[in-house]
């Protein structure tokens, strides 16, 4: 479709909605969501119930008091568009050639959404690198790029371990929501290296024109078209981006290694479709769970004992430990 045919049709849905309220609508859209946010502005009732997460801290809180108490080393990259990102690493106490690089979801950072997984894999035997992505916690970076951008970052921290370790070590990729979707996205390069063994996505969206349009309709009973396109042309000459850039579909067709997908069936912020596409879309080794009673967010809080069972076996059955590793550290 040319550009002038893509105008006409801009212009012809504004003016059935109404020009002007489109235009607030996406312009309070964007503002909303992508610049950098320095507060959670996600409704937490839709993540869980609010009495659920007074018992989830119960795991959460202990567990990030145990990765901070550890000896963490903080780390600096450089992302392609010159950012300081930074994330901090957490040696196992028992290394097994293994690294896990963890990203958190919207508006959080790596220690706040990722210190649970982060403890549990550190018992497994795995390296820790638990990151903040782009425009969130102490990375830099004025836009979010709900994984469009970030898978690039992802590849940066990728490089780095390798680089720091000579390629010497398995790596495994685990992300929750918007670092569910960086993950799988991350996937999608041609030139992914070999030792990324795993990916593990948690309730991971399909893309930010997706994500937002259901948002848009759930939350404000208000049709995708014309706004998501302004809004849409407002992210490319602000952000760098558009949001159909790319998707996780996109990149599951042709996924370089197996993918344990994880979805709370009680998500009502990222619905459950969307994994089940990710899921569909992807043509490697691939497994899919759904945790009953769970939020956007709380599977493994819902059910601790059933992801981590999953998780070691799929793990296991993919990225078992190295048996020619050999800890170098003094």
């Amino acid at each position: 479709m040319g550009k002038a045919s893509t105008a006409a049709k801009i212009a012809g849905g504004a003016a059935l909605l109404g020009g002007a309220a489109s235009g607030i609508a996406a312009v309070t859209l964007f503002k909303r969501v992508i610049p950098r946010q320095d507060e959670i502005r996600v409704n937490l009732d839709e993540m869980a119930d609010m009495t659920k997460w007074e018992e989830y801290k119960k795991i959460i809180h202990p567990n990030k008091e145990w990765v901070m108490a550890q000896k963490l080393e903080h780390i600096t990259i450089k992302s392609r568009d010159n950012l300081t990102l930074h994330g901090d690493y957490l040696p196992a106490e028992s290394p097994t050639g293994r690294v896990a690089i963890l990203f958190h979801g919207y508006t959080s950072c790596g220690l706040s959404d990722c210190s649970s997984v982060g403890a549990f894999l550190s018992r497994q035997g795995f390296d820790c690198l638990i990151v903040d992505s782009r425009a969130h916690g102490k990375s830099e970076g004025k836009y979010i790029g709900f994984g469009i951008l970030e898978r690039y970052d992802c590849l940066a921290w990728i490089n780095y371990v390798n680089k720091r370790f000579d390629k010497k070590k398995d790596i495994l990729l685990y992300g929750i929501s918007m670092g569910g979707a960086t993950v799988l996205m991350t996937a999608g390069f041609k030139k992914l290296p070999d030792n990324v063994k795993v990916i593990i996505a948690d309730c991971a969206f399909t893309s930010p024109y997706e994500v937002f349009s259901h948002v848009l309709k759930k939350d404000y009973k208000l049709p995708k078209f014309p706004i998501m396109e302004i809004n849409d042309a407002i992210c490319r000459r602000k952000a760098g981006y558009g949001f159909k850039d790319y998707s996780t579909i996109d990149a599951m067709k042709n996924a370089p290694c197996p993918i344990l997908f994880v979805h709370g069936k009680d998500d009502n912020f990222v619905p459950t479709w969307m994994s089940q596409q990710n899921y569909d879309a992807c043509t490697s080794p691939k497994e899919l769970l759904w945790v009953d009673n769970a939020g956007h967010g709380a599977s493994y809080y819902e059910n601790q004992e059933l992801y981590e069972s999953r998780v070691k076996d799929f793990v296991g059955k993919y990225m078992p430990e190295r048996k020619d590793f050999i800890d170098e550290r003094v």
